[in-house]
């Protein structure tokens, strides 16, 4: 495991702990992908967090990256996102940006930012979560919290911005 993902999964163990927040963790095959990891922890994709790293520019000389937390089974809304902090433009970061902004490697990004230059948006349905999956900054272990307790603890900035589901109707499968 590489150096900032132990640190990022013992930064996230020792907030919790510290502050007597309830959690369990899960560990399982390595797997960052949404869906999949979802199966393997026995789940519906719905009660996953689905952590999304954005690029939001909001002139021609202000950048801001936002941490997207949606629904495991819906995709980021980044006409919502745009809409909320009045951008010109939003998009995906780049891996690097992402990566060493979530301090977690693609597939294992928590829903809680611990760099400043990183702001934490997060859908309502998030937070009303009763159980809220999301790998633990690692790919074979996850971590399931209340998402009240995750909203309480991680302060993101509460707004919709989770566009409509990934599952396609006609077909029952994932796109």
């Amino acid at each position: 495991m590489p150096d900032h993902e132990h640190d990022t999964y013992r930064r996230l163990i020792e907030l919790l702990d510290t502050t007597g927040t309830p959690y369990r963790l899960i560990d399982h095959e390595p797997e960052g992908a949404t869906e999949a990891v979802s199966a393997l922890r026995g789940h519906p994709a719905s009660h996953a967090a689905k952590c999304i790293v954005l690029r939001v520019k909001v002139d021609r000389r202000t950048t801001r990256h936002v941490l997207a937390v949606v629904p495991g089974d819906r995709r980021v809304d980044l006409d919502a996102v745009r809409t909320l902090f009045a951008a010109r433009y939003v998009g995906f970061s780049d891996a690097a940006t992402a990566e060493r902004l979530a301090r977690a490697v693609p597939g294992t990004v928590l829903p809680f930012s611990f760099d400043p230059d990183l702001e934490l948006v997060a859908d309502p349905a998030v937070v009303a979560s009763p159980e809220l999956y999301f790998n633990a900054a690692r790919l074979d272990r996850s971590l399931v919290m209340s998402g009240a307790d995750y909203a309480a603890l991680a302060g993101p900035r509460v707004e919709p911005v989770a566009g409509p589901s990934v599952l396609n109707p006609r077909t029952s499968s994932w796109t």
